[in-house]
């Protein structure tokens, strides 16, 4: 299938996911399909319900609601790529601004192509602000890489990060508090840097994600840039 009605299908099947299931739709529903990613960037997604919680300070509801729901829609939104792609899904992340009304699907397909890490503008140097962040969060990472999809959409993954206090969190059953705990922390982090990496990327940071993969400690993070 050509790429552009590939993005344009899957947009559209995620819209009516989300309106089927929450009772509300995204206003935009907006997919960029680089092999091997497939990432979905969602706009004006806020139930009346989830903004009353937020107004009353419970968006840690909010987020534990939407978890509880993704367990459910991850396995259709896996067949439906596959379908369409013809490629098995490896793995599957996903993130909300619930302040901002948007949100995130980050699919990793299975196949040939290895990820490339293709050069651009400062990439040493954003890679760089990226360690400090995580010095700052944790630890430094043990491998940093990094790729822009398009002029819209950065990719980063950081590998080997998490500190012995979060691996025993992690073991005795506290993996969601600890997701939860962590955004939090690093999303405030990367908003501390954000002018930095503006400058690095000559392009605005109107929207950041971040999920993470425990069982390989490794993280994966978006930026949703505005050139």
């Amino acid at each position: 299938m050509e790429v552009t009605l590939l993005e344009r299908e899957i947009s559209g099947y995620i819209g009516r996911l989300l309106r089927e299931n929450f009772g509300r739709g995204p206003g935009n529903v907006f997919c960029t399909f680089s092999s091997p990613f497939v990432t979905v960037y969602i706009t004006n997604f806020l139930s009346p319900m989830e903004k009353s919680l937020i107004g009353n300070r419970q968006s840690v509801y909010v987020q534990k609601t939407r978890d509880l729901m993704m367990e459910t829609l991850e396995e259709e939104i896996r067949a439906f790529i596959e379908t369409n792609t013809k490629e098995k899904v490896n793995e599957f992340y996903y993130d909300w601004n619930l302040d901002g009304k948007t949100g995130m699907f980050l699919l990793i397909l299975e196949n040939d192509q290895k990820f490339k890490c293709e050069p651009f503008l400062n990439k040493d140097l954003v890679h760089k602000e990226i360690i400090n962040v995580s010095i700052e969060a944790e630890k430094p990472p043990q491998k940093v890489s990094s790729r822009l999809l398009n002029d819209r959409t950065m990719i980063i993954i950081r590998e080997g990060i998490l500190v012995s206090i979060e691996k025993e969190l992690i073991h005795i059953g506290f993996p969601e508090t600890l997701k939860i705990a962590k955004r939090n922390l690093e999303k405030r982090l990367m908003d501390e840097h954000k002018a930095n990496f503006e400058k690095l990327l000559s392009a605005q940071i109107i929207d950041q994600f971040v999920d993470w993969n425990f069982e390989q400690d490794k993280s994966y993070s978006l930026f949703i840039l505005k050139p």
